[in-house]
């Protein structure tokens, strides 16, 4: 990809401008060109790898995905390369859109995109041609979704039939029905769970947030844009530390394979005046994140978007990726909505969070804890509170970065008791300005009260085991660093030093009686000259029921783990003083 020179002056951090973000958008959608059928109806990229869905649902999601990011590039002439699909899809070439169907997803990319370009698309095509594509679209408004972000789907295509005037009852009543649904999920400070149970992670910006928003935004309805964008800039306060300094977003969920889509709420808070980023802010976590991406491969000698992370990559790949998934990654070029004389296209790049300060942040919503060092714009999640076991490890791992990715075998970040590395049932305890703790049952009914406390690069990490036999093994596992970062993992109490599993940082230990408390030091830096890291913390533990934590810094910090005595044994919690 042929980018234009770096622009220091205006964006002295990435480098990029609008010209990037145009550029990167134009050659995105030359490179799929050629992979259209003849009819320009389905987009099949080359490769091996076939959804769940199968090639047909394939071939629509590559139009879909394409066509939802020539819809932000507003282009005239490529638009009409998409009106020429439209022309035959909707009349028998595309898969029906029915219940929990692929083909519901890429309706509402087909519909927010003609509801983005109706001057330039829809309002062009013949009679003929809207009709049978809003007779296309109109099964989106009964067909059932799954109890996800899908719910959003059906108030997409509704938002668009109720614009054009198609079956506008159905279309209200999918509309309303969707967002009474997300209510259920919305757990306050900006954040949702993806549907049931406690699923955190990049779904809140490019989903539960951008459809809402841009329904509201683009129906002009006030009332609604300031309750779901009061939500996106609540959202945003949190969001913009999930970057790191190179502008890698942090590597956790599901779907990652979606790339710059993370840019996608920073620009939306710009586009609706929602956000709490000053937009020089903006445009450098947005621009970052894209740069990120390019610079280490996500684009193949094709110019086409591979599956993976960099490059091609199945561990980041769910059974629902196909061929064109990635394009998903179109809602990063969200900010091209914006004109070219917004602010945030003209006013200098300013740092974000992870280059202005080492910083530990309370996020309550998903009951994490970030950390950030501003030396080597290293970002780590510490996770107490999130999981989905259907796309472990990339939920119920203790701790994520921007540098490092999960492993699936040898867990990283895992503590396995009798060999059950198993998280699931996760309940938080809460999080304060530096700790983060939850608790969780593993099979053999064996319960496991964690707690973490940040403090630089630096983490303590506890974990009470209760209900286990005495002298089961409890392995403690830490970070497995990239190629740039160092990673340690030192017994606190309760451990032992030397049982690294095939390159990952282990630790091990016996239960005794019940309870048992077992505490490791870790540290993920990317400072080439860390400092020895038991210099930097020292750990005190009293009847293995009270924390003690000195810093380096002058700092001491004391938890205590307490059950209540009229209350299961596994009700334990954290308490600090």
């Amino acid at each position: 990809m042929h980018l234009p020179a770096e622009d220091r002056t205006t964006s002295p951090y990435t480098g990029y401008t609008r010209a990037h973000w145009e550029t990167a958008a134009d050659a995105l959608l030359a490179a799929v060109e050629p992979w259209a059928t003849p009819d320009r109806a389905l987009y099949h990229l080359p490769g091996d790898h076939v959804s769940h869905s199968g090639h047909l649902s394939d071939g629509l999601e590559g139009y879909a995905r394409t066509l939802l990011l020539a819809a932000f590039r507003q282009d005239e002439t490529v638009l009409g390369r998409y009106a020429d699909g439209l022309r035959t899809g909707p009349g028998g070439v595309w898969p029906s859109v029915t219940d929990r169907s692929q083909p519901l997803v890429e309706a509402a990319s087909i519909a927010l995109a003609l509801r983005l370009t109706r001057p330039l698309l829809w309002d062009r095509l013949d009679q003929s041609v809207r009709e049978r594509t809003a007779a296309w679209l109109s099964d989106a408004l009964t067909a059932e979704p799954w109890p996800c972000n899908w719910e959003l789907f059906p108030v997409t295509v509704g938002g668009f039939l109720l614009e054009i005037g198609h079956e506008p009852q159905a279309a209200r009543t999918a509309v309303d029905r969707g967002l009474a649904r997300i209510e259920n999920w919305y757990v306050g400070g900006g954040w949702y769970t993806d549907g049931d149970g406690r699923k955190y992670d990049y779904y809140n910006g490019w989903a539960m947030h951008l459809y809402p928003v841009l329904h509201a935004w683009l129906a002009g309805d006030e009332r609604l844009l300031d309750h779901y964008g009061g939500r996106l800039e609540a959202h945003l306060a949190d969001y913009a530390h999930l970057f790191g300094g190179d502008g890698a977003p942090l590597h956790q969920g599901r779907s990652l394979t979606y790339r710059f889509a993370t840019a996608a709420p920073l620009w939306l808070g710009a586009l609706t005046g929602r956000t709490p980023l000053p937009p020089g802010e903006t445009r450098r976590l947005a621009s970052g994140a894209l740069k990120y991406f390019l610079d280490r491969g996500a684009v193949d000698g094709r110019g086409l978007l591979t599956l993976g992370w960099h490059g091609p990559d199945e561990t980041v790949l769910q059974s629902y990726s196909g061929p064109a998934s990635p394009y998903w990654a179109a809602k990063g070029f969200l900010g091209l909505l914006l004109p070219p004389d917004h602010e945030v296209w003209t006013t200098p790049e300013e740092p974000g969070p992870a280059g202005r300060a080492d910083l530990v942040r309370p996020v309550e919503g998903p009951n994490w804890l970030l950390q950030s060092t501003r030396s080597d714009g290293v970002v780590r999640l510490h996770n107490h509170g999130s999981e989905d076991v259907r796309y472990d490890p990339h939920y119920t791992r203790f701790a994520y970065s921007t540098a490092t990715r999960p492993l699936a075998s040898p867990p990283d970040n895992t503590v396995m008791i009798g060999g059950d590395q198993l998280r699931s049932g996760i309940v938080p305890l809460g999080v304060g300005e530096d700790w983060a703790a939850s608790r969780y049952t593993v099979a053999s009914g064996a319960r496991v009260t964690s707690l973490v406390v940040a403090d630089g690069a630096v983490e303590a990490r506890a974990h009470l085991v209760t209900g286990s036999a005495p002298g089961t093994e409890v392995r403690v596992t830490g970070w497995v660093p990239g190629e740039n970062e160092q990673a340690e993992l030192l017994p606190a109490h309760g451990l032992s030093d030397g049982h690294a599993l095939t390159g990952v940082p282990g630790l091990t230990g016996v239960t005794g009686g019940s309870p048992t408390l077992f505490v490791a030091v870790a540290r993920l830096t990317g400072d080439p000259d860390p400092g020895p890291l038991a210099e930097l913390v020292a750990v005190e533990v009293r009847d293995d029921r009270e924390l003690t934590i000195r810093w380096a810094t002058g700092r001491l910090r004391r938890f205590r783990f307490t059950a209540p005595e009229d209350g299961p044994d596994g009700a334990w919690s954290v308490t600090p003083d």
